[in-house]
């Protein structure tokens, strides 16, 4: 089985996004081995004195995981046609080092609208040198309406969506390395 690092965007607890990760760690179980990231705040701010010579030992801590898994899942919420501001101190955190560099990655905007936040999300990743498809992209708008409080989806094109990206993605992540 594969290892996957599953980092969510939402500061909020119990956000779609973290539903989302839940169900397709559930739906991977036999494939895939999920440690999912709730906890942005967590992590100091960006100081870029501090990224290569001194990191604290959240950041550390976070940059291990992404290096030792096999595989990176990213679901995150639009805020202000952005990414929030979380996640990308998150990301900012590993801009100085190589963890990212192509890690096979699955992103997921879910949110109200996303249009904008998720080409952030692709331009940001495309940077730290993740490696994603077309495939591995996915965009789901007005996900409260399309996820109920058990983590089940009840809209078919969304389920179906999510059908093709799951494959998508088991295939970059078995495909590299």
């Amino acid at each position: 089985m594969k290892n996957i690092f599953a980092i969510i965007g939402s500061a909020s607890k119990n956000s779609s996004n973290e539903k989302l990760v839940a169900l397709i760690a559930r739906q991977c179980s036999d494939t895939f081995k999920f440690t999912i990231f709730t906890d942005l705040k967590s992590l100091p701010h960006f100081d870029a004195d501090e990224t290569s010579d001194n990191p604290p030992n959240a950041i550390t801590n976070f940059r291990a995981n992404i290096e030792r898994a096999d595989g990176i899942l990213i679901c995150t919420p639009e805020y202000v046609f952005s990414i929030p501001s979380g996640l990308k101190n998150a990301i900012e955190w590993c801009v100085a080092t190589t963890v990212f560099s192509d890690k096979p990655t699955g992103l997921i905007t879910a949110s109200a609208g996303g249009q904008k936040g998720h080409e952030a999300l692709q331009l940001i990743m495309k940077t730290v040198m993740t490696k994603f498809t077309d495939q591995t992209i996915l965009l789901i708008q007005g996900i409260k309406g399309k996820i109920n409080d058990q983590g089940q989806l009840t809209d078919k094109q969304t389920k179906d969506q999510l059908a093709s990206f799951i494959d998508a993605f088991k295939d970059l992540v078995y495909a590299s390395k």
